[in-house]
């Protein structure tokens, strides 16, 4: 009991530093600074941008997008929309990543904002739903293109795609769990691949333009199906494409003068990857009728197939690279928000325990991997980005929100970035018509089970965090133990000067 005591003290005293911390302009991230420096131009955060945001989703999300509006312009008018909201939407981050020095996305701004309830919300959510959901969503595209070209002309089935993607999971979750220079070099070799890839269907489709294809975008908008549900929905694949523009503000650390940095950074790498985007649709529709487009089982294969000719089998090939770098890029980083989240005592102490081997946030990847095969069994990838966008843009509202709010409640705090508060305020509305126009105009059972379990996490929050049940702590407790001597993992060390 003493010593459990000391190691309250201990934190209690942590989190008044931390607090204390927020408010100078050279927090935390000096040592890192001083140590790495490895993004000293703006040019490395712009290519950090780039191959974070661009993955699987350029390559599955196309038909999703066609097939909500029905039309070759207002599809690429939401891809650039998209592009202009995640601009926005980093700036917001970017401000928040300055003011608050915390590992952990979006829970210590919610933490400093709303209080430590809707902070755990944010991280039961993304624990259970939005990261490995993502994780599944990811592998299942890489399993789509993977097995395409053994299935010409008909869909792949079922249990093969899923089959795939759960081995691509187990694959990506040992390599991450025994190696974090493994990983690293891994992601650094797909998105190489990834880039090859994403040049040779822009390049393709430049000189297809310039040999006049463009029957496809006559009449762009004849035909097309405007509605707020079916432009939501398209918004939610699209967004989906740019998935990883909130975690920008993470660079913040590696950054030389990340007060100019940063924000130069987001509004050259966005819009640059919004450029791709069209280009990469564009390329498509060159090809393709938005029917034929809307038939193919994986577009990128298509295009190759009618472009590339005998090279063709180039582009599922790296399609399947730039899927896996995105796979393995979100196991990389699943340690963080469960450290966080651990160390606050919202989650099982032991996701937020170290490998003593091998010196990965084992347990946290083990866990995610579970979570997402569990995921895969059930759903496809069109409901599963549904539902994933639906859950993950209720707390990326509440973010900016805090943002709008810390304005008038933090005064005090430094804002070494500030950006006009008229965009946050445009982004939160975006978010509130992106989250409500689906429930109003097309409401499905899904997202009530999905608020449902949103809002279950107020009974687990009220007996496991507040409360604190003796029993609960006596059967963690054992199950915490052997699993330590399972995994041979233990609590991370803090770093003292």
């Amino acid at each position: 009991m003493g010593e459990g005591s000391l190691k309250k003290r201990k934190g209690e005293d942590k989190g008044r530093e931390d607090r204390q911390s927020i408010q100078s302009h050279e927090p935390q991230t000096m040592n890192l600074q001083k140590q790495a420096n490895l993004f000293l131009f703006p040019l490395c955060g712009i290519c950090m941008i780039v191959g974070t945001i661009i993955g699987s989703g350029i390559f599955v999300s196309p038909k999703s997008v066609l097939a909500n509006v029905e039309a070759v312009g207002p599809c690429l008018t939401i891809w650039a929309a998209c592009g202009v909201l995640a601009t926005l939407g980093a700036l917001c981050f970017a401000e928040l990543g300055t003011m608050i020095t915390k590992s952990g996305g979006e829970y210590p701004y919610l933490m400093e904002a709303f209080g430590p309830i809707p902070a755990f919300l944010f991280s039961w959510t993304s624990l259970l739903v939005t990261k490995p959901s993502s994780f599944a969503i990811i592998c299942l595209s890489f399993a789509e293109y993977a097995s395409a070209p053994f299935y010409p002309g008909c869909d792949p089935p079922q249990a093969v795609i899923k089959c795939l993607a759960a081995a691509a999971i187990v694959v990506i979750t040992i390599v991450n769990s025994l190696s974090v220079k493994l990983g690293s070099y891994l992601q650094n070799f797909l998105t190489a691949a990834k880039m090859i890839i994403v040049t040779i269907i822009i390049v393709s489709g430049i000189v297809l333009l310039a040999q006049g294809k463009t029957d496809n975008f006559k009449d762009s908008f004849k035909g097309s199906k405007i509605s707020v549900s079916s432009i939501s929905l398209a918004f939610y694949n699209g967004l989906w494409a740019y998935d990883g523009w909130n975690q920008l503000n993470y660079i913040t650390e590696e950054l030389k003068n990340p007060y100019r940095n940063l924000p130069l950074s987001i509004v050259i790498g966005i819009p640059l990857v919004t450029v791709c985007y069209v280009l990469i649709n564009v390329s498509y529709f060159t090809v393709m009728t938005s029917t034929e487009l809307l038939q193919s089982q994986a577009v990128a294969v298509t295009f190759g197939d009618r472009v590339l000719y005998p090279a063709s089998w180039i582009v599922p090939l790296f399609v399947v690279f730039s899927t896996l770098g995105s796979a393995n890029g979100t196991c990389f980083t699943a340690g963080r928000l469960v450290y966080v989240a651990g160390r606050e005592g919202h989650v099982l102490k032991i996701l937020s325990y170290i490998s003593v081997k091998h010196l990965t946030p084992a347990p946290a990847i083990i866990f995610y991997g579970v979570i997402a095969i569990i995921y895969i069994i059930p759903g496809d990838i069109n409901s599963l980005i549904n539902y994933f966008s639906f859950a993950v843009w209720i707390f990326y509202g509440l973010t900016v929100l805090a943002l709008i709010v810390m304005r008038f409640t933090r005064k005090e705090l430094k804002r070494p970035i500030r950006i006009p508060i008229i965009i946050p305020v445009i982004v939160t509305l975006v978010s509130i018509v992106l989250v409500l126009a689906p429930i109003i105009s097309a409401p499905e059972l899904a997202y009530l089970y999905c608020t449902l379990f949103i809002l279950s996490g107020l009974i687990v929050y009220a007996l496991f965090v507040h409360l604190k049940f003796s029993w609960a702590q006596k059967i963690s407790k054992p199950i915490t133990m052997h699993l330590q001597m399972l995994l041979e993992v233990v609590p991370e060390e803090e770093v003292t000067e």
